[in-house]
């Protein structure tokens, strides 16, 4: 199907306002909606917190009775399910659109294409597929807990040129500058979730919340800890949400542990470890769609081979540390280049002083 000039351009709007959302609307999706009638802008809106207005009925109260007649152009297909709000689709129907334009499909099992049916069944035209690829990066967590019933994992770490992340003797603070660790907190912020391990909370006692970013909620902090070993006093466990995911069911720890307002979480895989997949997935269903890891080389590693990271975020300082210094990835040894792990580069910039770059695992 094509789109004129005017249809790109209001798409891109509607992009624009569901951004807005990034950091407040978990566990739903960040969507936006411009109304148009006779070439200009009546209403828009965009979706700001789970439980409020979706982004369809805040540009259909601002539009009025402007909106009879209009073309919506929504960046995901209109709701049409009760949840905690009512359809958006039957709002639009109401409303008297004339138009519906969709960035892209909506993948939870609930909507799936009965959105754009039931307003089709009304008599409104609808395209679909105008600027989808966008919407859908936007969206990426969604879409994977929709999809694949687990989150988008997105594997931060911060490393010297030659790939080291700390001092043999542990000391890892600070590799990166003040702009790249400014960086890092608004992509905590987006994140519903930060995963760690037991060893970045022994080692570096972090608070892994957001600092220095205006935000209206904190992301829940996740510990990979097989024998229960967090600290009482560990720093991670104050002031927010904490899941301490454990391998040994040790009531004694565990408690202790839920004394200080964490959960614990009993997940042992067949090695006495956290499995990791099941993690992901249980955080799944608990509406989490993106997941941020800052941990150390042997969680990276152990999350890298189980095929659970989807993307990296490095950053990289202009210095070197040395042959001893510990590395990004606990990974082994290959025999053939063959082998190797395959990345796809998304974006390569300059952050203060270090180098920022996104890739995806091919």
């Amino acid at each position: 199907m094509s789109f004129s000039a005017v249809d790109h351009g209001m798409m891109a709007r509607a992009l624009q306002l569901a951004e807005r959302g990034l950091w407040t609307t978990t566990p739903n999706p960040h969507v936006g909606c411009v109304l148009v009638r006779d070439g200009e802008i009546v209403g828009e809106g965009w979706h700001e917190r789970a439980g409020g207005p979706h982004a369809e009925v805040h540009a259909l109260r601002a539009a009025g009775e402007l909106a009879r007649g209009a073309t919506a152009y929504v960046t995901l297909e209109p709701c049409s399910h009760h949840g905690r709000t009512p359809p958006c689709a039957e709002a639009l129907i109401a409303a008297g659109v004339s138009r519906v334009v969709a960035a892209m499909s909506d993948p939870n099992p609930l909507v799936a294409g009965q959105g754009l049916a039931l307003l089709q069944a009304a008599g409104i035209a609808t395209a679909r597929g105008l600027l989808e690829n966008e919407a859908r990066e936007l969206n990426i967590g969604f879409v994977s807990r929709m999809t694949r019933g687990r989150p988008w994992l997105r594997l931060k770490a911060a490393a010297s040129l030659d790939g080291k992340i700390a001092l043999n003797n542990g000391v890892s603070q600070w590799i990166t500058g003040p702009d790249a660790r400014q960086d890092g907190q608004r992509w905590r912020a987006r994140a519903c979730a930060i995963l760690t391990g037991i060893g970045t909370v022994r080692d570096d006692d972090p608070q892994l919340n957001v600092r220095g970013v205006e935000t209206s909620r904190q992301p829940l902090r996740v510990v990979v800890d097989s024998r229960l070993e967090t600290p009482l006093t560990a720093r991670i466990l104050q002031g927010g949400q904490v899941l301490v995911a454990a391998a040994v069911d040790d009531e004694k720890k565990a408690n202790l542990l839920r004394s200080t307002g964490a959960e614990v979480l009993v997940l042992p895989n067949a090695t006495g470890k956290v499995a990791l997949k099941d993690l992901l997935e249980e955080l799944g269903r608990r509406g989490i769609n993106e997941v941020h890891a800052e941990a150390g080389f042997k969680l990276n590693g152990s999350l890298l081979r189980e095929g659970l990271v989807d993307e990296l975020l490095l950053y990289l300082a202009p210095c070197l540390l040395g042959h001893d210094a510990s590395g990004l990835f606990n990974l082994p040894e290959l025999t053939t280049l063959d082998d190797k792990r395959r990345l796809q580069i998304r974006d390569l910039r300059q952050v203060g002083a270090d180098i920022r770059l996104i890739a995806r695992l091919l």
